[in-house]
């Protein structure tokens, strides 16, 4: 429970009721790698909390193409999750357990009520959106806007800062569906960086060997 105090910023400001009534609406939940726990209006589970795991948000298009909007790991929170009780969300996205994932829930009622009652508590959730936000519209400027060689440079440096291995243990077809690209364009690219001495790779990862020639495509 302490990390939900540290998250939720707005602790401080909610009245010894409203205390009480968040910890009894916090419930713990787990999710399988693969998991879809949020499915455009089809599903509005509530506020998610990641403890341990992580969680990956996209869009699906009609023809099952998918676009990585952006992703979180653990002390960050997902609030798409309960896009029914935002205002003004006018699109569906889905969010997918990236791996193996704890978390702590407050179910979409309990926090709309809690969001209605504690300015504090709204001004939170709408900061959250807005930097959300701010992470889709930088997936679409790459996506519509970058050339792929420094998109997919970003992307693995990304990986990189993320757990400080060189080795990425990502397949290509992993590559593409987060960066919203095909396979066979990842597939290139990679052995194009591969003889030009970036990267290694092997059987279900990339080895990360010369990081500045990679940054240097970012500039």
């Amino acid at each position: 429970m302490k990390l939900a105090k540290c998250t939720y910023t707005f602790w401080d400001k909610l009245t010894p009721e409203q205390q009480e009534f968040l910890w009894e609406n916090l419930y713990p939940v787990s999710y399988h790698k693969g998991d879809i726990i949020h499915n455009g209006e089809y599903s509005c589970i509530g506020v998610v909390l990641i403890k341990t795991g992580g969680l990956r948000v996209f869009m699906l298009s009609s023809e099952g193409k998918e676009i990585t909007l952006y992703r979180l790991g653990p002390q960050e929170v997902c609030v798409l999750s309960a896009s029914c009780i935002l205002q003004n969300i006018t699109f569906d996205v889905c969010v997918e357990a990236e791996e193996d994932t704890e978390a702590l829930l407050i179910p979409s009622a309990q926090y709309q009520k809690l969001i209605k009652q504690n300015i504090y508590a709204e001004n939170f959730t709408y900061s959250l959106v807005i930097d959300r936000f701010s992470n889709v519209m930088w997936a679409m400027e790459q996506l519509l806007f970058m050339r792929f060689d420094k998109r997919l440079a970003i992307f693995l440096l990304d990986e990189l800062s993320k757990t400080g291995n060189p080795r990425i243990s990502l397949t290509h077809e992993q590559i593409a569906k987060y960066m919203g690209s095909a396979r066979e364009v990842v597939s290139r690219m990679l052995k194009y960086f591969a003889k030009e001495g970036m990267i290694e790779m092997s059987r279900g990862g990339i080895r990360i060997l010369d990081k500045e020639k990679l940054r240097e495509l970012t500039v």
